[in-house]
């Protein structure tokens, strides 16, 4: 993780001063205007929050998204989904599911995303104003205009470009802001939808921002594992071998070899431990060496001091350290699922060594749509459900993520259950 974010992405207030891209004052996105690349950089790095944003994006987008039309019966409110042609060729004539699955990720990582609307080449000429298209702008190349007033509202325009390299290779193209008032007002426009974050002025965070540190905490742990399995030092013995022992191969060998220099005794000297050596190795290791043994006759000198071979174990506290290392990685897994919104049960993480059961997923699933989906929902499709409504103002319809009921087995018909194959 970026050690900007680290250190000061909690305290430090970004959005007090602007800074200069070009000739334009922007908002910077971050302390060093590159947030949305450094969460992305952060999230990679994980083993388990990119699947819990690819969680919440099917738990969210459910089984696809349709029209409907509210209703109010006895007291409750009701989708009533339907199809309708005309919207639907709309859609389909720009591919909205793509912009519609590309602003969702952002806001799943963001809490927030940037689009254009581009009206009709027709209204230049006369004909009645009409939106074509919506356009997901990724929020790596999008920043707000700067305004003193520090009120979102009065922003002007959205700049468009490639951050990432202080956009040198791209230049700026200012946005207009989209005017919900009066969508006919630009040709092209762009907005920034957020759901709002606490005593934020601008850009909102993610949910998961008081989980940074464990996301890190949690993808340095297979690191530390695989450094530990290069770097480590790995003994299991110590062997204490008597100077003594080595003197008396050096004589021997003199007298064998009276013709024989230094240099030449200590070369067979080497020898001899690395066989030696090489022999223990395989009289220590390996559980199918159980029972064998290694010997060696002591020596004791002039003074009655004995010289031997000692063999010691090395406890090298492996153990302790893997388990250390195995709950913290547990107690980052729980808070990064506490973090980012999403029940243990939902995102397929074990708590306390077991994943959760049928009936604890679905009271999860259904908590998570009573209580996790609706805001989302108005946040990312707000935008495209204006341009419904300025574009078909008789239809009264809206779009909506689809999410079909689900019952507990035992509530089913046994025609209805899913059957053992």
């Amino acid at each position: 993780m970026n050690s900007v974010l680290w250190s000061v992405g909690r305290s430090y207030n970004w959005e007090a001063v602007p800074q200069f891209v070009g000739d334009y004052r922007i908002v910077p996105y971050g302390p060093n205007n590159l947030l949305p690349s450094e969460l992305r950089s952060t999230v990679d790095d994980n083993n388990l929050a990119p699947g819990i944003i690819e969680r919440q994006l099917g738990l969210l987008f459910g089984q696809g998204v349709f029209l409907y039309q509210l209703a109010f019966d006895n007291g409750e409110i009701k989708h009533l989904w339907q199809q309708d042609a005309e919207i639907e060729s709309w859609l389909a004539d720009w591919d909205y599911l793509s912009y519609i699955k590309g602003i969702t990720t952002d806001y799943l990582y963001l809490k927030g995303f940037f689009n254009a609307i581009y009206l009709t080449r027709g209204h230049r000429i006369g004909a009645t104003a009409k939106i074509a298209r919506l356009e997901h702008i990724p929020a790596k190349n999008a920043r707000l205009e700067w305004t003193d007033s520090r009120r979102i509202e009065d922003v002007k325009h959205i700049l468009v470009g490639n951050f990432e390299q202080n956009c040198f290779d791209t230049g700026v193209r200012a946005f207009p802001v989209y005017d919900r008032r009066n969508p006919a007002r630009h040709s092209a426009s762009a907005a920034y939808n957020r759901t709002y974050s606490f005593s934020r002025d601008f850009y909102s965070v993610p949910p998961y921002w008081g989980a940074l540190r464990w996301i890190v905490r949690g993808s340095e742990i297979p690191t530390i594992f695989k450094y530990v399995t290069d770097n480590g030092l790995n003994l299991a013995y110590h062997i204490h071998s008597p100077n003594e022992y080595w003197d008396n191969k050096r004589d021997v060998l003199k007298l064998l070899h009276p013709d024989w220099d230094e240099a030449q005794v200590e070369k067979e000297i080497s020898k001899l431990s690395v066989q030696l050596l090489d022999s223990l190795t395989e009289v220590l290791s390996g559980k199918e060496n159980a029972g064998k043994f290694f010997h060696t006759v002591d020596i004791t000198d002039e003074t009655g001091n004995t010289h031997a071979w000692k063999i010691e174990a090395i406890d090298q506290k492996i153990k302790d350290f893997v388990d250390s290392q195995l709950k913290i990685a547990e107690a980052s897994s729980s808070a990064i699922t506490s973090g980012m919104g999403l029940h243990p049960s939902l995102s397929n993480v074990m708590v306390n060594g077991k994943l959760a059961s049928g009936s604890e997923m679905l009271y999860a699933f259904r908590l998570h749509l009573l209580s996790n989906v609706a805001i989302a929902e108005q946040a990312i499709l707000e935008q495209i459900n204006q341009a419904i409504a300025f574009n078909f103002p008789k239809k009264n319809l809206r779009l909506g993520f689809y999410h079909q009921s689900l019952k507990a087995e035992e509530a089913l018909s046994s025609s209805d259950r899913i059957k053992n194959q």
